[in-house]
């Protein structure tokens, strides 16, 4: 069997195993846990929020470790340095999806519960600041010049990543609108009860945006590699042609 055959089977045994997890996960949030005393059904966005929350905080460090593998490689591995920023590329893309997913459906829960959809308060301003870091990130690699695009992008995604652990504390910080924090030393806990939904989606999610990430990380590859064979066939014509 051909290694693009194996990571072909790979791939879609790791997209099936997904979609089983995220059914499970449905099928807990939704039908199984009990319903909560305070918020009732409304409380069933906080098992798809939740996890949203948690994986936008995690994928931005990939693509900053990718961005820092970038630029040590750009000039003394250039192809390794390009396999980095094709990683950089995807892990970005994902932080994008999860953080507007995150802040989508922290707005879903705060209309019914808050009476409104937004406040400006810490944890929801740097979660939407981190969310238009990201934004910039990815249309400085759409509009910057050429030749130039992975550096800037990867000192950008280092300054984005600051924003990361000032989202996690904010609500530790500053006095939030915001509801604290669940999970950790300060947490305020949760029913065991409603442990299965949280881990199950938690996981689900978590198999979802890996999957997007390494797929979007295969087709970069693949763009870059055409770039590339376009290059050399340029070289060889001009090589070719009489002067």
């Amino acid at each position: 069997m051909s290694r693009s055959s194996t990571v072909r089977n790979a791939a879609w045994l790791w997209f099936i195993a997904t979609i089983a997890v995220l059914v499970v996960g449905f099928r807990q949030a939704i039908f199984l846990v009990p319903t909560e005393e305070t918020m009732g059904n409304l409380q069933r966005i906080f098992y798809y929020h939740l996890p949203h929350a948690i994986l936008g905080l995690i994928f931005p460090y990939v693509n900053v470790v990718a961005s820092l593998a970038f630029l040590y490689w750009r000039r003394r591995d250039p192809l390794k340095a390009l396999t980095a920023d094709a990683l950089a590329v995807a892990s970005a893309e994902v932080t994008v999806l999860y953080v507007g997913i995150c802040l989508a459906s922290g707005m879903l829960w705060g209309k019914p519960a808050w009476g409104i959809w937004w406040a400006w308060d810490a944890r929801l301003t740097t979660e939407l600041l981190l969310w238009l870091l990201y934004v910039s990130y990815l249309l400085l690699r759409r509009f910057s010049p050429t030749g130039q695009t992975g550096t800037l992008a990867a000192v950008l995604s280092v300054f984005a990543a600051i924003d990361v652990p000032i989202v996690y504390m904010s609500i530790q910080w500053w006095r939030t609108q915001h509801p604290a924090p669940v999970f950790g030393p300060n947490g305020g806990g949760v029913d065991p009860r409603f442990y299965p939904a949280i881990f199950w989606n938690i996981a689900g999610w978590l198999m979802w945006g890996t999957f997007v990430m390494l797929f979007r990380f295969a087709l970069e590859r693949r763009r870059q590699l055409a770039e590339q064979d376009a290059a050399l066939l340029a070289i060889e014509a001009s090589l070719e042609t009489p002067q």
